[in-house]
């Protein structure tokens, strides 16, 4: 009896290891106020870009004591489950955070993640930038090798997204302020007027291109060339790629 009933669990179900792309948001208050009305500004134009994908609570950016120099306040995070399922993600886990959040995170019925080991390099973003009160939003979304990911929404303004182990294709507009981050090369169908980084593990042979290259900043491995050095008439606005000569950013019109 105990042989047949063994038999018929194992033909029940399985357990196996499963990589899911995941968004991680990366907060930088505990003031639900103050990121609900963040969150509402952000994501106004696209309320359906999540599609109840799961999500990550980034901590590990909390600062621990206000400008007044008193403890940050404690998260309550049933309230927050409900904020950003609100914007149609499904809260999964909280990762980087102290003993006492992860408590919390836990009574809330979220699990906890490892935080990942070190990102790759990335290039120092321009030293004029003012950093942002809005919660950071990433996409990192495993691609098989020589992949592609496809993104066919608008990239808003904090919003970021990395291909990793491959190229990312965009069909929608790349704001002011986004991030298209590919292992690979970067194609924007559209409107380049975020951050485009290709060759973000130090792919030389990457390329970034574009049908209306505007784009505030764009990096091959590391390289980068910001918009404080104005991009030449024959690229501006018009159809152009990104490569690497030696160590120099190349941007040549696509006829």
């Amino acid at each position: 009896m105990a042989d047949v009933s063994a038999a018929r669990t194992k033909a029940v179900f399985e357990f196996k290891s499963a990589t899911l792309p995941l968004i991680a948001v990366i907060l930088k208050t505990s003031d639900l106020d103050v990121l609900a009305e963040a969150l509402d500004a952000q994501l106004a134009d696209s309320p359906d870009f999540f599609e109840q994908e799961p999500v990550v609570i980034d901590l590990s950016q909390l600062p621990e004591h206000d400008e007044a120099g008193e403890a940050t306040a404690e998260i309550d995070f049933a309230a927050l489950r409900s904020l950003l399922a609100r914007h149609q993600t499904q809260p999964i886990a909280v990762r980087g955070g102290n003993d006492t959040q992860n408590a919390a995170a836990r009574a809330a019925g979220l699990s906890l993640a490892a935080m990942p080991s070190a990102p790759a390099p990335r290039p120092p973003a321009p030293p004029a930038e003012a950093p942002a009160e809005a919660p950071q939003i990433i996409r990192e979304v495993p691609v098989p090798a020589n992949g592609t990911l496809l993104i066919d929404k608008p990239l808003r303004s904090g919003q970021q997204v990395y291909a990793r182990g491959g190229d990312v294709v965009v069909t929608a507009v790349v704001s002011f302020g986004a991030e298209v981050i590919a292992d690979g090369n970067v194609h924007v169908y559209a409107p380049l007027r975020g951050k485009a980084i290709a060759g973000a593990r130090g792919n030389t042979e990457a390329r970034i291109f574009s049908t209306c290259m505007e784009a505030q900043l764009v990096a091959i491995a590391g390289i980068y060339r910001t918009n404080e050095v104005p991009l030449p008439d024959p690229v501006l606005g018009k159809s152009a790629q990104v490569r690497l000569d030696g160590k120099k950013l190349v941007i040549d019109a696509i006829p």
